[in-house]
This record gives C-alpha cells, structure tokens and sequence, in this order.
C-alpha cells in the first residue's frame, strides 16, 4: 500500500504534511515527499488524514472484557477477592477466547497495534491473537502459595508450555513473556527460583508492582524492604523487566529500575478508578525509565482506548505538580508507542521509519475536535478520540478500515460474550 499526500508523525515525532509512505510486506520501505516509481499497489489518500506509529498497550488483561461494568465501586482488594476471582474461576479457554476476540477489536478500532497481555487459558487467547492477525506479548501469570516449588508447580508448567508452543510464531507477531502476579501473591521462594530460570532465557518479565498504598507497605513490613528491593534482591530483574503501575513506589526503587533497565507500564484510568493512586511518570521520565502506557483490565478501566489513556497521562502529571510544563505531548505519543515496543522487546516497531515493521493508524483530520490544526501534535494527544481512527494496520495488513474488521465478526463475538456472562454469572451465584 501506498499512502498519498497524507500528514505524518515521524521518527522524532514531528508533524509533516503531505508525505507518501510506502508499504511492501510487513515493513515501512518508503517515507518521502515525492511519490516513490515503485508500484506499492493501493493507493490510499491521504487528504486531511493522518499517519501516525500504532499504539502499543504495556498491560492489560485482555479476557479480562467479559467483566466489563460487573464488578464496580470497589477498592482493588474486594475488587479482586469479592468479584474478579469467582468470576475468573468460571472461565476456560473458549470464554477466554471470546473475551480476547472481543478486546482485539475494540484494540483495533481506537488504533492499538500491540499489546502486553498477561492472563490464563494461553491456549484460547493465542488463538484469538492468531485467529484476529493481532501482535501481542502474552504472559501466564504465576502466583504461589505455601510451599509451592517453581519446578514442579502446573502454572509453570503452562507458562513454559506457552513458551515453547508460542514464542515468536505468527512471524513474530506472538511473543511469550514470563510473569509474576505481584510480590502479594507469591512466596518469597517462588520468587527467588523465578528469578533463578529467567535470568539467561531471553524472555521478558511482566509483574504488577506497588499498585496501592497497603500492598507496598505490607511488603516493607514482612520483609523490611520495598517490593521493587524483593524482586531485585530475588533476581527476578535479572532479565528485561516490565513493571506495572508503580503508584507507590520509591526513589530508591527507581535506582534498581535504572540499574537493570526495567520499564514501566503506566496505567492512569485504572489506577484512578480503582482508588490506588497515580504513578508519578514524571521522576520516572526525570531518571531516564523508559514509561509506557498501558489501559489494564476493562474490568477496572471499563475502556481499552489509549488514545484516552494518553490524555489522562497527559493531564495528571500537570495537576499532580501544579506544573503545566511539567511533561509533553511529544513525550507522551512516544510513551504511547516507541516506549511501548521497547518494552515489549520489539526493536523494530513504534516509529514510522524506513525498515520498521508497518504498525501504523491513520486518524481522520476532518473532524471538529481536531479543527484548527495550529499545533497536530496537541490535538492527537489533548483532542482526539477512538472515532477518529480510520484504519489499523498491522504487520502490513489492514486489519480495521471505517468500521470494518477484516477478521473479526463483532456482531457474533458480541453475542457469544454476553452469552458467557450470563451463563458465569448464574454459576456465581448458585
């Protein structure tokens, strides 16, 4: 595909107008000013339209859509204990499915290209992704209780079946991450021979992290030490490591980060919805932590639109300091992609440059909230909104186009999601 005379966000995420990007295979081959010789087939125009690097989600918990507005109004540990986990414990792979088809395609249609996803049922949500042409980092998450051996335990077991079955399939669109639940949820000895088998593998590890103010202190109380000290001192940062939320944590935390080039997944909407806080993205961005931005569940976001999510973080950091210079929006469309890949491993993805993987949205610039176009930049970070997206292209492939998904029957999926809620819900409450 050939895009025309269109607006672009470039590899320093500059505004330029009336660009001609070039599309063969999975890459980005041409980005110039005059229309290329070569015959890239479609040629799309681009007239008051805009291409910009795809959104890259840091955390969520794709599934995790069939609990969308069940459990509301309640803080993170009753959230959990009273409705995520009796819901979850009626899943299985063929709801997991539904709900993972169901979170690609609202992915898709607000301009998400990749996510970092950690759940169960690896066998139902991979599907989806390879069923949908999506690109996604998956983990299994582990938690342990008693005296659970890392060796011998099944959910290990599942999480290196995924590995091996998974990794790097689809022409790489799949990767496998490896992932502990929280400091919370598992013993400090599974965390330790977790740290042990991940160090040397090459895989990523995905891991909530300070998410509210009573999970940090309950760790410094049974430990003497922050959770970010727990998993350093265990090991488990020894590999490339994603953190997510990071709400309570401390300076002295931020120097491990820097120490072993851990990134951190930002997720505003959730942290806010759930009572826990807000990360301060800021000092992180300060001490050189490469900040993503992640939506989290829509169970506790309700939405997984990250252009949204960009405005809250966009926002927060300004009131939060009383500072309205404080941060970017150059800073936060780079959170919101470049950052994104990079800490999913992807080196090649996130920018709209020559040779890059061809993971780009095109928003419409004919709308009211993106008039005047005094200042691009600001408008896709400060006004625009999930309607805006006109296509998602991922890999190459236009997987979403004005309303229309190329693989993914949103009417049947729908359907059958509502049906699985009603049918767990009667099974809670017997």
């Amino acid at each position: 595909m050939l895009f025309c005379n269109i607006g672009l966000v470039d590899e320093n995420f500059d505004y330029k107008e009336n660009m001609y990007v070039g599309v063969q295979g999975d890459r980005i081959e041409y980005i110039g000013k005059e229309k290329p010789a070569k015959d890239y087939g479609e040629e799309y125009d681009g007239s008051r339209k805009m291409l910009m690097p795809g959104l890259v989600n840091a955390h969520t918990h794709s599934p995790m859509t069939l609990l969308r507005g069940y459990a509301e109004n309640l803080p993170l540990d009753r959230w959990l204990n009273e409705r995520v986990f009796p819901f979850e414990d009626r899943l299985n792979c063929d709801r997991a499915y539904y709900g993972t088809m169901l979170s690609i395609a609202e992915q898709l249609k607000s301009g998400t290209t990749s996510s970092s996803d950690m759940y169960f049922f690896q066998d139902g949500v991979l599907k989806a992704v390879k069923d949908a042409k999506a690109k996604t980092n998956f983990s299994r998450s582990l938690v342990s209780f008693g005296d659970d051996d890392f060796y011998h335990n099944d959910r290990v077991k599942e999480a290196l079946e995924a590995v091996e079955k998974y990794h790097l399939t689809e022409n790489g669109r799949i990767k496998v991450d490896m992932c502990l639940h929280a400091e919370y949820t598992n013993t400090l000895k599974f965390i330790e021979q977790f740290g042990e088998y991940t160090k040397d593998k090459g895989l990523i590890n995905h891991i909530h992290l300070s998410e509210t103010k009573s999970e940090h202190e309950n760790c410094k109380q049974k430990y003497g030490k922050t959770p970010a000290r727990v998993f350093y001192d265990a090991g488990a940062m020894d590999a490339q490591t994603l953190f997510a939320h990071c709400v309570w944590i401390e300076l002295s935390d931020i120097e491990l980060f820097k120490e072993k080039g851990a990134s951190v997944a930002h997720c505003p909407a959730s942290n806010l919805k759930l009572g826990s806080g807000v990360c301060d993205t800021y000092t992180l961005l300060e001490n050189g932590i490469n900040v993503a931005i992640g939506t989290d569940s829509a169970a506790s976001n309700n939405s997984l639109d990250m252009l949204r999510e960009m405005y809250l973080a966009a926002i927060l950091p300004k009131g939060i300091n009383n500072k309205a210079d404080i941060i970017t929006p150059k800073q936060i469309l780079k959170m919101a992609t470049r950052n994104g890949a990079l800490a999913q491993g992807r080196e090649d993805c996130g920018l709209v440059k020559e040779g890059f993987k061809a993971d780009v949205i095109v928003l419409d610039l004919n709308k009211p909230n993106m008039y005047p176009d005094f200042d691009v930049i600001n408008n896709i970070v400060y006004s625009a909104n999930s309607s805006d997206v006109l296509l998602t292209m991922v890999d190459g492939e236009v997987l979403y186009r004005n309303g229309e998904f190329k693989y993914i029957d949103v009417e049947k999926v729908g359907f059958e999601c509502n049906r699985i809620v009603r049918e767990v819900v009667k099974e809670v409450t017997k």
